[in-house]
């Protein structure tokens, strides 16, 4: 190799690791993950409330709390439209279960049956606003 090809080579790799770098450097990073918050017993339910939106946060999966289900474009390849429509549920099951796991027993019995992150938020929400622990 001549001194031309060897400073084409280095040029075209630090060129490649600065593109690899900067497209991770732009990805979205969860934050580390903080201690899960202590399982909610109907009591001091708005600290609750607030705990598990930071440790939601934390993870990137709060917004799951608040958004339906995308809708795909139409037009999209059957592989996109899949491929959009897994990841969504995917986080959304990660985010629900989060959120029941951090239940007590009893309350995890009641609230299990729903079927989305933001219904499941809705209902404790709805629930707890009524008098039950606030």
């Amino acid at each position: 190799m001549n001194n031309e090809s060897q400073m084409q080579y280095v040029a075209m790799t630090v060129g490649e690791t600065s593109i690899t770098s900067t497209s991770r450097a732009n990805a979205p990073q969860p934050m580390a993950p903080m201690e899960k918050p202590r399982k909610f017993t109907v009591i001091d339910f708005k600290r609750w409330q607030q705990k598990m939106f930071f440790y939601l946060t934390t993870l990137c999966l709060q917004r799951f709390t608040s958004e339906d289900a995308p809708e795909v474009p139409e037009g999209t390849s059957k592989k996109e439209h899949f491929m959009i429509v897994e990841a969504w549920k995917h986080s959304n099951f990660l985010c629900r279960n989060y959120i029941l796991t951090a239940l007590q027993d009893d309350l995890y019995n009641v609230y299990s049956g729903t079927k989305t992150s933001k219904e499941l938020r809705g209902t404790i929400t709805k629930i707890q606003d009524r008098g039950c622990g606030n």
